[in-house]
């Protein structure tokens, strides 16, 4: 009988657990080895604040995952996972005391999705199913977030509520593609909400890891690879690694050339990240901001610009622009009853090691006056914090690069060596397709 092609993945996120599948799918035998005790890399959950509060370390809210081309084709639901769809995807409150909104519904944005899915979460210039349609979205996606803004409302309000979407992105709002990012959230936001995965995001990872070993594939925990040569011999070895984790794996087999292309790898600003364990729901002026798992807290448009500018220039902003989660508003298995959990983060310039706990929570008094009164402890991650939990967020960055249209390609130099982290095209979010297509570039390379 002849032997099974083998693969190994080192590490279990959500691009090494979905590369891993989509080769198990092939019949390849594949090990995936991660270096925490759980799956998970950017999906994980844990009791930081005090026992029986369950905050998520990253990732939390997942429209990516909900709309994920491959994702949507695993019986993920089978494993456990269950998507929370709130009300409302995004509240964006005022000084006023009023908020603008997101939410699901069949409008045209929603209708455009399924024409140009498959060019923002495909390879790197895959040839467009849908040109005309891709056309007209990448005019738009390739502007600033300040010019589309400007230009394609007229309202204040709505002006902000883009820029807050668009920020997500981490650039300087004056830069080009952060009109995309603001764009694909946006529209996911009429197609798939926002949703929140049921026990936390460690249920996402769970399920895709529980599918993964219905299928056959092996996952080793707690032990980090340090060198290639750790491993068995395989046909392939996929990276979920960011270039500087790479390098120092396999950066001496790697031609000069190529390791010169990873350590000139531009990452991008930090997050500083604070959860709360909370005694009541947090008291918004807004009443629209208890019907959505996501606010953004950042004012106008030029506020949240002006926030992000200072952090691209290295300061670290005063009134930073803030992403909150709430999700036990909608997920009652996150605290005790009666309780609640919370966690906002802002950017700072990466490696920054400036304190920003008391700026992010002005920013949430500013729009919910009160909302100290009813903390019951805090857990702070800096940048320093963050890339301990993973390695690939070099500095702080969670999104484990700076916005850029170019991404590295799935194949290194070395032959049987993949690279298949946000990386790599189609870039951040929790989707999986970057692995999914790492492993279908190393499955052609084996025919």
């Amino acid at each position: 009988m002849k032997a099974l092609p083998t693969a190994n993945v080192i590490g279990a996120g959500p691009n090494g657990l979905a590369a891993a599948i989509a080769l198990a799918q092939s019949g390849w035998r594949v090990t995936v080895f991660e270096a925490e005790p759980v799956p998970g890399g950017g999906l994980r959950s844990a009791e930081l604040t005090l026992p029986g509060f369950v905050h998520d370390i990253c990732a939390s809210v997942f429209p990516l995952a909900a709309a994920s081309p491959f994702f949507r084709t695993l019986p993920l639901a089978r494993h456990g996972l269950e998507w929370i769809e709130p009300p409302v995807a995004l509240a964006h409150p005022f000084d006023d005391g009023t908020a603008e909104t997101l939410v699901r519904d069949a409008g045209p944005l929603a209708a455009a999705w399924p024409r140009i899915e498959h060019a923002v979460l495909g390879p790197f210039l895959a040839w467009p199913r849908h040109p005309l349609a891709l056309a007209s979205f990448g005019a738009s996606a390739l502007r600033s977030a300040t010019n589309l803004a400007r230009a394609r409302f007229r309202d204040e309000r709505a002006r902000a509520l883009f820029a807050g979407v668009a920020a997500h992105s981490g650039s300087p709002l004056e830069e080009p593609l952060t009109a995309g990012v603001g764009l694909t959230l946006e529209t996911l936001a009429h197609v798939t909400g926002w949703p929140l995965a049921r026990g936390g995001a460690q249920s996402v990872a769970n399920a895709l890891a529980s599918h993964l070993r219905s299928l056959g594939g092996q996952i080793v925990t707690g032990t980090r690879i340090s060198s290639l040569a750790e491993l068995s011999p395989a046909r392939a070895t996929l990276c979920d690694l960011s270039p500087k984790p790479l390098l120092e794996i396999a950066g001496s087999q790697l031609p000069s050339s190529y390791r010169r292309k990873l350590e000139r790898y531009r990452y991008g600003p930090a997050a500083f990240k604070v959860d709360w364990a909370l005694d009541a729901p947090i008291p918004w002026t807004a009443t629209a901001c208890a019907h959505a798992a996501t606010v953004h807290l950042g004012g106008t448009l030029d506020q949240i610009a002006a926030s992000e500018r200072e952090v691209s220039r290295g300061a670290c902003p005063e009134q930073p622009f803030v992403i909150l989660v709430q999700p036990s508003l909608f997920d009652p298995t996150r605290a005790p009853a009666g309780k609640h959990t919370a966690w906002g983060y802002c950017h700072v310039p990466n490696g920054s090691g400036v304190g920003m706990l008391e700026r992010i929570e002005n920013q949430v008094e500013r729009f919910a006056p009160g909302f100290r009164a009813r903390i019951l402890a805090r857990h702070v991650m800096g940048p320093t914090e963050i890339e301990s939990h993973n390695p690939n967020f070099v500095g702080g960055d969670i999104a484990a690069g700076a916005l850029r249209f170019w991404r590295l390609p799935y194949a290194t130099p070395l032959e049987g060596l993949y690279m298949c982290s946000a990386a790599t095209a189609p870039g951040p979010g929790v989707h999986g397709m970057c692995g999914y297509h790492a492993a279908r570039t190393a499955l052609a390379a084996a025919r």
